[in-house]
């Protein structure tokens, strides 16, 4: 058992809200927090377990001897009965919450967890781990309706800025639309802020070392030492594919991100059945996210997925910058069109957002649409759906910038609205279609730091 430290400075997240409707429904499973290593998820955990009368936390990796009281033929109560005479602290319904963590260590105690839906529901029983997701993968069937996944990410950009202590300019930003656009001096203050983001990221380590010192060479330190933690724990993913091919598979992810991935870029000397696995490996390891072509002519957007067909974004644009060593003068010097058109760093933010805030409780998974024409190659950044119907979401410097591919897409689907993220502020306009009757497509602007605003679209 660890005591939950009072010293260090916890800064909000997204899913402490999700953590605490957990914590209070009566129709409760066991919860399963899954996410790249060090994005915080034991310490959120943590910070959970302060608003318990009683707080258990066990490490199935530090704690070896543990493990045994996790049997095939496991009775929970009398686990949590053992656990609490071991470490003196009582484990009671309601009172208690019990914190498993890096049980991927331990497959008898991951099947273990559906048992305390079936048998000891009324116990609060949380677990996580760091390469949980190989576990969970050698498993030959999980407790579908019996535990609940929540899936976490890197610091949003929202709390990136409130972490500073500036949730008034986030309020002000979450509160303006096309019809009350924000006040230029927040609208210029929150692009500072996102030219930060992009060079510092959402690790916890590396916002905390921002806000401590508004040092970037300090931060970059942070990137890594944590890019040497992922990269010393390829050993520990398969044996089928070496440690370095997975490097090399990374560092093209970071190159590639925001871009259809080329095997071949990455070596001509790796067969391609070896880059597909490090891929398949790094994604399941949180590193490198899938996005995914598909034809989109209605929802569900995966029923007309292609995988052959596929953009990865790097976990987090500060650790992507600073693997490829890309001076932060680059970003903090460059004008909005650069830092928009030119490069995929826009375009890997506004999908990392996406997914941020989305659904918690849901696997993420992103699309995008490409014209299928050797003579073309017309794109759209992201699709994502409102109301049954499909939303396409284009990232573009500003109106100046060429938006055929998106109206090609809303011709070919029938659609009428749009959403451009850009580096202007809100705004709103309507765009004639030529060539399709005069059809009106009705674009909606959103600020790239305010993506958040786009789950209020109807």
């Amino acid at each position: 058992m660890r005591q939950i430290s009072t010293h260090m400075k916890y800064y909000q997240r997204l899913v402490d809200e999700y953590l605490i409707e957990w914590k209070n429904t009566t129709r409760r499973m066991p919860l399963l927090v899954r996410g790249a290593r060090q994005v915080g998820k034991s310490t959120a955990i943590r910070e959970l377990g302060k608003t318990f009368k009683y707080y258990v936390e066990i490490n199935l990796e530090r704690q070896q001897s543990l493990k045994a009281l996790f049997t095939e033929d496991i009775d929970v109560r009398k686990t949590c009965a053992n656990l609490s005479a071991v470490l003196s602290v009582p484990i009671v319904a309601g009172e208690t919450l019990l914190f498993i963590d890096e049980i991927q260590s331990c497959q008898t105690a991951i099947r273990a967890l559906r048992y305390f839906k079936e048998d000891f529901p009324e116990l609060h029983v949380i677990a996580a781990g760091s390469l949980l997701e190989f576990a969970l993968e050698e498993l030959p069937s999980f407790a579908v309706g019996r535990i609940r996944s929540l899936y976490m990410y890197p610091f949003s950009f929202d709390e990136f800025v409130k972490a500073q202590g500036l949730d008034l300019q986030v309020e002000s930003k979450n509160a303006a639309s096309s019809k009350e656009p924000l006040v230029a001096p927040i609208h210029i203050r929150l692009k500072e802020h996102l030219r930060n983001f992009y060079l510092v990221g959402g690790m916890p380590a590396a916002v905390a070392e921002w806000i401590e010192s508004n040092d970037f060479t300090a931060v970059r330190r942070i990137h890594n030492d944590i890019l040497d933690t992922y990269q010393d724990d390829f050993s520990k993913y398969n044996k089928r594919v070496s440690p370095v091919i997975l490097r090399m598979v990374l560092m093209a992810v970071a190159q590639q991100s925001g871009c259809k991935f080329v095997y071949a870029q990455v070596s001509h000397d790796i067969h391609s059945s070896n880059i597909k696995e490090a891929l398949s490996l790094l994604s399941l390891a949180g590193l490198a996210t899938p996005v995914t072509y598909t034809a989109a002519n209605g929802v569900p957007l995966g029923a007309e997925e292609d995988i052959r067909y596929r953009k990865y974004l790097f976990l987090d644009t500060g650790l992507m910058l600073t693997m490829q060593g890309i001076p932060a003068a680059d970003i903090l010097l460059s004008d909005e069109t650069d830092l928009v058109n030119k490069g995929p760093l826009s375009e890997i933010f506004a999908g990392l957002e996406l997914m941020k805030y989305g659904d918690c409780f849901v696997k993420p998974a992103l699309y995008y649409w490409q014209h299928q024409s050797k003579n073309g190659n017309a794109e759209v950044d992201y699709l994502t759906t409102r109301n049954g119907y499909v939303l396409p979401v284009e990232v573009k410097a500003n109106t100046k910038g060429s938006m055929q591919s998106l109206y090609l897409f809303m011709r070919k689907r029938h659609l009428t609205n749009a959403v451009r993220t850009s580096l202007e502020n809100f705004t709103r306009f309507d765009h004639v279609d030529s060539q399709d009757n005069q059809s009106v497509r009705r674009i909606e602007v959103i600020p790239l730091y305010a993506l958040k605003t786009l789950s209020s679209i109807k």
